[in-house]
């Protein structure tokens, strides 16, 4: 039983809300079952939850009905009905989180029983709701939509000369639609340049010149994934990011905390590509869009700052010469990084941070004596001491280095563009070494190599290392 639907959920839930289920159980409304409670009772008391021993079947089964023989089909049964009720608690406490959709069902319900005067006063109680909801996002646009369809299945069945209220709903319907198909547009373009598939986009084309022709920009969960779509569609066009970015000062605060993230990652991982095709300004764009995100909480998720990120910010801010800023972000930050990533991301990245300040030998007692779990993270170290000893002119240990580096890639099957990558920075690494500072012809064809080398990420470094 420990590896059923069932624990998992219960092991999902808080104290609070533990508690809520227990009365939602102990409800003859909810619950008739005296065995349904006493299995809740007995998973949640304790620490059952996380005992497998506590969860085999047979102990359950003794507990729940101490006085008849092991019936698996029995306990089953019970398990069903423990999990209805859950799940009913779920959809009930989810339903009563939109107090405009709680309305909005209340309305549809006086309607369908033809209570005008109840319903009329769901309705106005419901635009009330949606008119002090705080934010502007498609779900804000969904319920305006509701609102309208229910104010025209009302009128429907007035007399046949009411005023109907069609055009208010088709224009309702009009915006939700083009707000949905923007954001999961932009969601799709982004999840296509990763995993390099290919999507249908339908009647994109057709939207996206109808949004610019109809003056539609005024509505922030349309403008902000319309330019959020066009950065990815014409990233060459800087004049989507500038947009983007006026969209997103203007209107951020229209947005729930989790799709803000979603925006934020957006814009940075614009920055990050046109950092990668050598546009140095947006080094800085990026660095103020993750110093946001940071500062306001934005990118910490659930208590927890991706490791790729916290990276990603130290790298950023370094190559900025941001080095105040960087130390204090890996010192106060570092304790939302998950537990078993910390000591390695906290180790490279105060690494770097001596590294890139010259703190050579601070740099190096790190990358020595750190046991970096993850290839590209103990790559990326190997790659620091590669510059620290050639800085530190100690030419027998770089070579020592460069020899174990290679061996390190070959047997951990480093794949594709990253093996590639750092073979390409051993191999120019031990050329530039042997190279005699005379050898002009050769030292010539050698930076003609390494400009022309791809993939290469050190290759500004090699080319400034040539005598």
């Amino acid at each position: 039983m420990e590896n059923s639907q069932l624990i998992f959920i219960l092991n999902s839930f808080d104290k609070k809300e533990i508690r809520e289920i227990r009365k939602w159980l102990q409800s003859p409304s909810h619950n008739q079952r005296e065995d349904v409670l006493d299995l809740y009772e007995y998973l949640t008391s304790g620490n059952r939850l996380l005992n497998e021993q506590q969860l085999q079947k047979e102990k359950v089964h003794k507990k729940i009905f101490p006085k008849t023989p092991f019936d698996d089909a029995k306990l089953r049964q019970t398990i069903f009905f423990l999990m209805k009720a859950i799940e009913d608690y779920l959809v009930f406490k989810e339903m009563k989180s939109d107090e405009v959709g709680e309305r909005l069902i209340l309305a549809r319900v006086y309607r369908k029983l033809n209570l005008d005067k109840p319903f009329r006063r769901s309705i106005r109680l419901a635009t009330s709701s949606h008119e002090k909801f705080p934010f502007r996002n498609n779900h804000y646009l969904d319920n305006a939509y509701e609102l309208q369809l229910e104010e025209f299945h009302f009128r429907e069945r007035q007399q046949r000369t009411a005023e109907m209220n069609l055009q208010e709903l088709s224009d309702s319907f009009e915006i939700n639609f083009i707000a949905e198909k923007l954001r999961l547009s932009s969601v799709m373009k982004s999840h296509q340049k990763v995993f390099k598939v290919n999507y249908e986009m339908g009647l994109l084309d057709k939207i996206l010149s109808y949004v610019s022709e109809n003056q539609l920009l005024h509505i922030p969960a349309i403008a902000i994934y319309y330019y959020i779509y066009q950065c990815s569609l014409h990233p060459e066009e800087e004049s989507y990011f500038t947009q983007l970015k006026k969209s997103i000062q203007s209107s951020i605060e229209l947005f729930p905390e989790s799709e803000k993230r979603d925006i934020f990652l957006h814009a940075i991982n614009y920055c990050i590509g046109k950092m990668n095709a050598g546009e140095e300004k947006y080094i800085r764009e990026a660095f103020e869009l993750y110093k946001k995100g940071i500062e306001t909480n934005l990118l910490i998720e659930n208590g927890i700052l991706s490791q790729y990120t916290f990276l990603n910010v130290t790298r950023i801010g370094l190559r900025l010469g941001e080095f105040d800023w960087t130390s204090h972000f890996i010192e106060h930050y570092q304790k939302f990084l998950e537990k078993k990533h910390k000591d390695n991301i906290v180790d490279y990245s105060l690494a770097k941070l001596h590294f890139e300040r010259g703190s050579y030998d601070e740099a190096m007692r790190l990358l020595i004596y750190a046991d970096f779990n993850d290839i590209l993270l103990q790559l990326n170290a190997k790659t620091m001491l590669i510059k620290i000893y050639f800085e530190k002119e100690e030419e027998d240990a770089l070579e020592s280095l460069l020899d174990s580096m290679r061996t390190y890639i070959q047997r951990k099957q480093v794949m594709g563009y990253h093996k590639a990558n750092y073979l390409n920075i051993i191999k120019f690494t031990k050329k530039i070494l042997n190279l005699h500072p005379y050898q002009k012809e050769q030292i010539q064809k050698l930076r003609q190599e390494i400009e022309n080398i791809s993939p290469l990420t050190e290759k500004e470094w090699l080319l400034a290392q040539l005598p």
